[in-house]
């Protein structure tokens, strides 16, 4: 044991006793690491530099000037080189720092490298980021650690890209924009005369609801979603718009489908034949779509700013949704009563080269950019994009809230979804 470890661990042991044994039963000589040479030196790890190599300090203030000023917590995320944490213990007003590690390996070697005197700060608590379920606000997040979050750490880590993305992604949604504004104008004479969608709330009270998305894993159900369409006590079948087309090309029939996106159109969401099918839908989404749907339609807002206008006019009840169509569908299933949720095809990853099931590579969703990964339900590490990781976050916050209703997942190689269980009748059918 070197020296440096050892007067570490001297500060961390006797306070986080469990956590000082973890770290040092953590193997440190399978992290690919080398010295950067700039005007300083850092260190780069699995080919993320930790910090800048010309002028670290002056990095970490630009960070920490991020934080309000007169926070009396913090919550910071990563370590990295650890010049950020004496700039925040140096603030008068700080009562309390929480360092949340996001690679227990990455730290269990800086043990050995850095010295760390402010472990005996008695304002420090340290902990795994995976000891909280929710990210604790203000915090700050170091870049270089949010690409070497460990397994154990990644749904943290996923919640703080998503927080940091937040304001960019909102921009998109800018009910000022005059797309935006054009197409609520010409939607009004369907939204105002349509049936508000709370005439569906309570109708399924106590039944099972197939929430039926686009994810690659769906096609491996449709035998088994045949066979329940003919039997006369089935689940309620309930889609999104953009599995709809492929579940009628198998020969299934849902009974809803659920529409918000601007971008969604009738070679996606086609109106021949669905007179039986009630369509739920969004003020964004084109006219055509809605003026052409032969069976009953029903609309719905979110709480975004860019339905005000919209609620002004002639009031809809409201579903949540956070990016995905999956989060206004899984909320329209409890709101209708389910006593059951089974979430088919919500993969949120890459399963092979695709994405969805039903439609070419590439056609809905870029395949060229898969950098990011979340955990399947295997335990694996599976390619994702990074929205799709973000609807994975708000669908399992859905989930945590509805404590009251069991959901349940229907395949394990997609992303495991925290709150979900595994349905293992329908797992085995999708694995044979």
């Amino acid at each position: 044991m070197s020296d440096l470890f050892a007067e570490n661990m001297s500060c961390l042991q006797p306070r986080w006793p469990a956590l000082a044994a973890r770290l040092a039963a953590t193997p440190v000589d399978t992290l690919q690491v080398e010295l950067v040479e700039g005007e300083q030196s850092t260190l780069q790890v699995e080919g993320i530099q930790l910090s800048s190599r010309h002028d670290r300090l002056a990095e970490a203030q630009t960070q920490v000037a991020t934080l309000p000023e007169a926070a009396p917590e913090v919550h910071l995320y990563g370590v990295a080189l650890g010049e950020v944490i004496p700039l925040l213990l140096a603030r008068p007003g700080l009562q309390r720092l929480h360092v949340h590690l996001l690679n227990e390996a990455l730290f269990a070697l800086l043990l050995r490298l850095i010295p760390m005197p402010w472990l005996a700060e008695p304002r420090v608590q340290l902990a795994l980021a995976a000891e909280h379920k929710e990210i604790q606000l203000p915090f700050l997040a170091l870049p270089a650690e949010l690409q070497l979050a460990s397994d154990l750490n990644s749904r943290i880590r996923d919640r703080l890209v998503a927080e940091i993305h937040l304001p960019y992604v909102n921009q998109r949604f800018n009910p000022d924009d005059a797309i935006h504004r054009d197409r609520l104008q010409a939607n009004q004479p369907y939204y105002c005369q349509d049936r508000d969608v709370s005439e569906l709330f309570d109708r399924h009270a106590g039944r099972e609801i197939l929430l039926l998305a686009p994810g690659p894993t769906l096609a491996r159900h449709y035998p088994r979603l045949r066979a329940l369409c003919q039997q006369p006590q089935r689940p309620v079948l309930l889609c999104v718009d953009t599995a709809y087309q492929p579940l009628r090309r198998a020969g299934i029939q849902p009974d809803y489908v659920v529409s918000i996106d601007y971008n969604i159109h009738q070679g996606i969401l086609p109106a021949e034949e669905s007179e039986a099918v009630t369509l739920i839908y969004f003020p964004m989404i084109p006219e055509a779509v809605i003026a052409g749907w032969q069976g009953p339609r029903y609309a719905a807002c979110s709480a975004s700013p860019l339905y005000h206008a919209v609620q002004q006019q002639c009031r809809h009840s409201t579903l949540f949704a956070q990016g995905s169509v999956v989060h206004p569908a899984v909320d329209l299933a409890v709101k209708m009563g389910a006593g059951r949720v089974t979430l088919l095809g919500t993969d949120f990853a890459f399963i092979g080269e695709e994405t969805h099931a039903g439609w070419p590579a590439g056609l809905l969703t870029p395949t060229n950019m898969p950098t990011h990964w979340v955990l399947n339900g295997h335990g694996q590490r599976v390619t994702t994009l990074l929205n799709f990781r973000s609807y994975l976050c708000d669908l399992e916050r859905f989930i945590a809230r509805h404590p009251e209703v069991p959901f349940f997942n229907t395949c394990r190689d997609g992303a495991r979804i925290d709150g979900a269980d595994y349905d293992e009748a329908w797992c085995q059918e999708a694995q044979a």
